[in-house]
């Protein structure tokens, strides 16, 4: 019986204090903030004692092993999200009686945003605190406008679908994770390495390449609903994409020649 009160009472809590519209944004970013924290201390834990490897690494290798648990976390969960809001569900269905699509939005559209943005916020904290050690200015570059992006279809609810559309490509995340891990424990020259590599190539051309092109064709075939919404919001629609598309490319050259390379070491 009194399981199931404080069950209730939990329930009631997450209804009237997390999802409470006013207050959604703001606790959604809290939450993303206090899970990156979290995952960060339960990766140095479990790392301790599960991979032999990661006493031997330089503090600096430490942190950035735990950073990148973040996120891969991070991005597994908002890849899953941002496909199932912008595929699977009709939030953002081309259903004239439904409003325009610019204006849609939902509290669980909201949360998640939230959360991305308070990973984003930590990550790049993380960045600047042992700049340039976890990232370059690219880095900052792709982060800040990332955020500012997610943030402003959050607070203000415009735009939502080309947020989620563009979070997709961190599907890309957990492979060049993966990638980093393999060679902080010695087994850049295993078969793993190189299998690696070229799923790396697959899931970049797909996620980063081929879909933001839709993302461009899909704002192309909406843009007289997108030129509706306010100066600030059209340009972020309109040149965040553009901006991250460039450094995408620039990317998987760099992707491209280094999976061709380790396969010619090969033969």
């Amino acid at each position: 019986m009194m399981v199931a009160d404080y069950q209730n009472r939990a329930e009631l809590l997450f209804k009237e204090f997390i999802l409470a519209d006013q207050l959604l944004p703001y606790t959604s970013i809290l939450c993303g903030i206090l899970a990156c924290k979290m995952v960060y201390d339960l990766s140095q834990i479990i790392s301790v004692i599960y991979f032999k490897g990661y006493s031997g690494l330089s503090r600096l290798q430490q942190v950035e092993w735990n950073n990148r648990a973040i996120s891969t976390l991070h991005a597994i969960f908002i890849t899953i999200m941002s496909l199932y809001l912008t595929f699977c569900s009709d939030l953002y269905a081309d259903d004239e009686q439904r409003g325009l699509i610019i204006f849609r939005s939902s509290p669980l559209s909201i949360f998640v945003l939230g959360v991305s943005v308070g990973y984003f916020l930590s990550d790049i904290s993380m960045i600047f605190w042992f700049y340039p050690s976890l990232g370059g200015m690219e880095y900052v570059l792709h982060h800040f406008l990332s955020m500012t992006a997610l943030a402003y279809s959050m607070f203000t609810g415009l735009g939502q679908l080309y947020p989620f559309m563009a979070l997709i490509s961190e599907a890309t995340t957990p492979g060049i994770n993966l990638r980093w891990y393999l060679d902080a424990v010695g087994l850049k020259r295993s078969k793993a390495y190189m299998v690696n590599g070229v799923v790396i190539f697959l899931t970049w051309l797909v996620a980063r390449i081929i879909l933001f092109a839709y993302t461009f064709y899909h704002i192309y075939l909406h843009y007289n609903q997108i030129k509706q919404l306010p100066r600030f919001g059209l340009f972020l629609i309109l040149i965040a994409p553009f901006v991250l598309a460039i450094l995408n490319l620039m990317w998987f050259g760099k992707i491209t020649r280094g999976m061709l390379k380790t396969l010619a070491k090969r033969h």
